[in-house]
């Protein structure tokens, strides 16, 4: 059985005795109910894992850590999802797959025709929210590194930004070029732009436009936006022979 798994949101060091902060501590002992001298995993981050034992001592907890393991499971290169924000729990449910898949980092688009329009406190609150989201589902998953989960900007803003050897995808039904033919030949880093449940508006596919952004042709169905990103990353992992 593997054992739990835990981020811990400070630096390790191998061989030493740490004690746990209270949520994780909580988490271990009074959720998944772990008893004193059980295996447990923990990573900060950086890279690689560590095994520890865990000890309990009524409402406290500690780590009693192992050799430093250099285990990765990172794609080959580095993958951005462009992700219009969806209404709901949808976002939630991006953010928890996106994960999954591998993707490095996410940056939610604030779009013309998002339903929700995020501003000042709630804004934040979101933001927090799916950064716990990232670092729930690395734990579960197995990835020792945590997605970067960016502010929310327009998307201006995110074209704007810097990417010469970075591949910018966006589909459209009537693109010309398919995914297989827009990733044939790349060998650098990725990002992937999937607009929010209206799509993008007519200014916003200008921009893209002017930005010179690639479009492609990716299947014969519309898939729902909490959808289409997923499926994109996966088919990429897929067409590049990524495990």
């Amino acid at each position: 059985m593997t054992a739990p798994r835990f981020h811990c949101s400070f630096a390790l060091s191998a061989n030493q005795r740490i004690e746990l902060p209270d949520d994780l501590a909580h988490h271990a002992v009074r959720v998944l109910r772990l008893r004193h001298g059980s295996a447990i995993t923990l990573f900060d981050g950086r890279g690689g894992h560590f095994p520890a034992t865990l000890e309990i001592e009524g409402k406290r907890a500690w780590a009693d850590i192992g050799d430093h393991i250099a285990s990765e499971v990172e794609l080959p290169v580095p993958t951005t999802l462009v992700q219009g924000i969806a209404s709901g729990d949808k976002m939630d449910w991006v953010v928890e797959k996106a994960v999954e898949m591998g993707v490095a980092r996410l940056v939610p688009i604030a779009a013309q025709r998002s339903v929700i329009q995020l501003t000042g406190e709630r804004r934040e609150k979101r933001v927090r929210h799916w950064r716990r989201i990232a670092v729930s589902a690395s734990e579960q998953c197995g990835r020792n590194r945590i997605m970067e989960v960016s502010e929310p900007m327009p998307l201006d803003a995110w074209l704007a930004q810097a990417a010469p050897d970075e591949l910018r995808l966006a589909c459209h039904p009537e693109a010309s070029t398919t995914l297989a033919e827009a990733l044939s030949d790349q060998q650098g880093a990725i990002a992937l732009m999937v607009g929010p449940e209206g799509g993008w508006s007519e200014e916003e596919l200008a921009s893209m436009h002017a930005h010179r952004l690639q479009t492609v042709r990716f299947g014969q169905r519309v898939l729902r936006t909490e959808t289409a990103g997923i499926a994109l990353m996966a088919a990429v992992a897929a067409i590049k022979g990524w495990e």
